[in-house]
């Protein structure tokens, strides 16, 4: 019995696999929008195989090895060929002639994602918190653009300088907070950033519907940013 509850957290991880291998294909074939579909699916069980593996207390070595494999192609490759397929349409609208590599400046996304997963599998520190933009966070970014007109030029435009800059963020020392809530005697001074953040993504995502999850991460990333140069409000949190 306890073989079969430890496998549970590895199915749910192939789970994550399956349906990021399923974006890929999507993507490839231009349907982005239906290829984000299975990045949320696959998002769903990246935190399922988690929060099973943690209440069952069925952890393993090969759970971490696998989870970062899944990831990778989850939230790294998916993400740049979905990125890469709306660069390489929205290229045509460009006045200017541009390189025809430049498309694949997506898969810098995948390449830091690598290094994110496996910096993150040796880090320490991340326990409680995590030190960059966690992948999956990345990933829902873009994914949530999909949804505003992005095959336009400014869409382009607007791709090729979020590239370079969640690459930074992937990879960067800034300390970013976990939704991971506990019990707390100060529940509220401690999680207020975690409290604001899924208040403010509940009002995004109920009146921009799927556009609110970029809105979301974008503010997850401004309250990280505030959190680290504010003393005062790090303090009280």
């Amino acid at each position: 019995m306890r073989k079969i509850i430890n496998s549970i957290p590895n199915i749910l991880t192939s789970g994550n696999l399956f349906c990021g291998c399923i974006a890929i294909v999507l993507a490839l074939s231009g349907d982005v929008r239906l290829a984000t579909y299975f990045i949320f699916i696959a998002a769903i069980f990246d935190f399922l195989d988690g929060f099973v593996a943690r209440l069952f207390n069925a952890q393993s070595s090969i759970g971490l090895q696998l989870d970062s494999l899944a990831d990778m192609v989850s939230f790294g490759v998916a993400p740049s060929t979905i990125i890469f397929e709306i660069l390489s349409v929205s290229q045509i609208h460009v006045p200017i002639e541009l390189p025809a590599f430049t498309p694949f400046l997506a898969f810098f996304i995948a390449v830091f994602s690598a290094l994110r997963l496996a910096k993150f599998n040796i880090d320490e520190r991340q326990t409680s918190e995590f030190i960059g933009l966690p992948t999956p966070a990345c990933t829902l970014f873009f994914c949530g653009l999909t949804y505003f007109d992005m095959f336009t030029v400014t869409g382009f435009y607007l791709l090729l300088a979020f590239i370079p800059a969640f690459c930074f963020l992937l990879v960067c020392d800034l300390p970013m907070f976990s939704l991971k809530i506990k019990k707390s005697p100060d529940f509220i001074g401690k999680y207020s950033f975690q409290l604001l953040l899924i208040l403010c993504a509940t009002v995004f995502i109920s009146v921009w519907r799927l556009k609110g999850i970029s809105i979301t991460i974008a503010l997850y990333i401004l309250l990280s940013i505030i959190r680290k140069i504010c003393p005062v409000m790090t303090k009280w949190h």
